[in-house]
């Protein structure tokens, strides 16, 4: 069976910067276990941040809290995990949460914390990219059913 990386939160796991979830519908995510056994990752808790934790945002090559707290360190170390994961289980494809700082691909949150998205790829999505990995956010997953 073809193995996929997924954000942890998409999976369900309560790894979102407030605590929660973004999981998918039950339905979408039975639908993807049945085809693809599914390789879970959180770049920013496995980059060392907490949960919860307050939010980021990329501001050009670095990521800053709301507190003004440079994080880029964190958010290198979560992608390149996220990297070795998605080496050591051979996958292909990423599907990761869509505008977040570590996960999102080709439009993220501006740096301002004023909701405004602009073009641009999180940590993580980045590297994997740049390494031959496709990346879809959640609202392309019917692609890969």
């Amino acid at each position: 069976m073809e193995k996929i990386l997924m954000s942890a939160c998409l999976y369900g796991m309560e790894c979102k910067y407030c605590g929660g979830s973004n999981a998918l519908q039950t339905d979408v995510l039975t639908a993807l276990k049945d085809k693809y056994e599914i390789i879970t990752v959180c770049p920013e808790v496995d980059g060392g941040l907490s949960t919860p934790r307050p939010p980021a945002e990329r501001i050009g090559d670095k990521v800053i809290n709301i507190e003004g707290r440079d994080v880029t360190a964190e958010y290198l170390r979560g992608a390149g995990i996220a990297l070795e994961k998605a080496k050591e289980n051979d996958c292909k494809t990423a599907i990761l949460k869509e505008l977040s700082p570590s996960c999102g691909s080709g439009k993220i949150y501006d740096g301002t914390f004023s909701h405004t998205v602009v073009d641009g790829n999180g940590v993580a999505a980045g590297l994997l990219k740049k390494n031959g990995i496709e990346v879809l956010g959640e609202s392309r997953i019917k692609e890969l059913l």
